[in-house]
């Protein structure tokens, strides 16, 4: 197969690097129990659900002497648009703590409407960390899913902060943090008051790791991609990640990433694919692929990222699983002519896709193609061509509206310059 041939020659690249920074929590005996991850290759006040993908993927598959994830427990904030992502089936969550922000501009319908997913994070084996603002009445759903409540040292007069603090104590069982902690007399107050676990320039600042990745050949990503849609067998699994060093390197450091929970090392491809699973391979294939880029222009990524994810979210209930699947990959794949330099008819020769997946993106036929017209006229601003769509699929304006900033949301910046 030609394309195979390709993916064996094609050696691996540098991807783009993340900077990552980790400040240590510690306890009342200013032991270090856990460290708090964060993006530092964001500016202020650009973290976006993306930039949380981009974190763990990053911190997972560095390349450095540095484990950043190590066996105490992560603190990661993130956003909401992040909490359905599959970057979290990559990592042990019973080590993970989600750190949650308040809603903006939230009801108390919103408020409740949100509680039945923060559950089945802690079901899974997350834990939750929020702010002081779990305490006010509109956020009582919230309350007993609260494991940890950060308070920030720096923004709480001393009556206040006892205030709150007494308030919970008396409400929820939540582990109390507090953070920001830059001198002797806050720590002793802080300790006094209660507050288990301390973080804060007193104790440690953030020291900060430029990742490292070895990037596979996309040709070598997409064929794994394809494999893994098909279901094939563990030995054409193993034959390609065999054939191509960025992807066997980036998966042995998945799986046996302290972050990823093995009780011993994998030494074999075979057992690396077998523990990792169909469906887990195939988030973290796509997610590597993006990373790697191997030169597509950021916008082009981007662009593709952002018609998966919004035809996935438009497709909703109303397709069955399997087509939602479909409507993800027909958006992502559809600009895979312009990223691999190639005609359409030429880059799906590389894909063994389902019918109505290469339909939609060749001709934009059937259903799916439907939806594709669709995300490519949010972006067009064509208003003929997003009205025949939005008429066609039964989908109205302000549904269309709310799922696109949905999909930037999560999708904004995931393929960095």
């Amino acid at each position: 197969m030609p394309h195979s041939r390709a993916a064996a020659s094609a050696g691996p690249c540098a991807a783009p690097s993340v900077l990552i920074a980790r400040q240590a929590i510690v306890n009342p005996q200013q032991a270090v129990v856990g460290y708090e991850l964060f993006d530092r290759s964001q500016s202020a006040g650009s973290h976006t659900a993306a930039s949380d993908v981009s974190l763990i993927f990053h911190a997972l598959s560095h390349a450095g002497p540095e484990n950043l994830i190590g066996r105490l427990q992560i603190f990661l904030n993130c956003t909401y648009h992040s909490l359905a992502g599959g970057h979290l089936d990559l990592i042990r969550p019973d080590k993970v703590v989600l750190e949650l922000p308040p809603l903006e501009h939230a009801d108390a319908e919103d408020i409740a409407n949100r509680a039945p997913m923060l559950a089945s994070l802690r079901e899974r084996g997350f834990q939750l960390s929020f702010t002081p603002s779990v305490l006010y009445a509109a956020y009582r759903p919230w309350l007993p899913l609260a494991d940890y409540i950060k308070f920030d040292m720096a923004q709480m007069a001393a009556a206040d902060l006892s205030e709150h603090v007494l308030r919970a104590q008396a409400h929820s069982t939540a582990e109390l943090v507090a953070e920001k902690v830059e001198t002797a007399a806050q720590f002793e107050a802080a300790r006094a008051l209660g507050f288990g676990m301390f973080q804060g320039y007193w104790f440690d600042r953030p020291s900060v790791v430029e990742t490292r990745m070895v990037s596979p050949s996309q040709l070598a990503a997409i064929e794994l991609l394809n494999l893994v849609r098909r279901q094939a067998s563990t030995d054409e699994i193993e034959t390609v990640l065999k054939k191509d060093t960025g992807l066997a390197f980036n998966l042995m450091r998945l799986v046996n990433s302290s972050g990823f929970g093995l009780a011993r090392k994998v030494h074999s491809f075979r057992q690396a694919v077998m523990l990792l699973g169909l469906n887990k391979l195939f988030r973290w294939a796509a997610l590597l692929l993006q990373a790697s880029r191997n030169g597509t222009p950021p916008s082009v990524g981007g662009m593709a990222v952002v018609r998966g994810r919004l035809m996935e979210l438009l497709a909703g209930e109303r397709l069955p699983p399997q087509e939602r699947d479909d409507a993800f990959v027909t958006g992502i794949f559809s600009l895979l002519d312009v990223m691999l330099g190639m005609s359409m008819e030429d880059a799906l020769r590389l894909l063994d896709l389902p019918q109505p997946v290469v339909d939609a993106l060749l001709h934009h036929g059937g259903l799916l193609g439907t939806y594709l017209q669709l995300a490519e006229a949010c972006e067009s601003g064509d208003e003929q061509a997003f009205t025949q769509a939005a008429d066609a699929l039964g989908l109205n304006s302000q549904e269309i509206n709310w799922a696109h900033v949905q999909a930037l949301a999560w999708c904004d910046e995931l393929i960095r310059p």
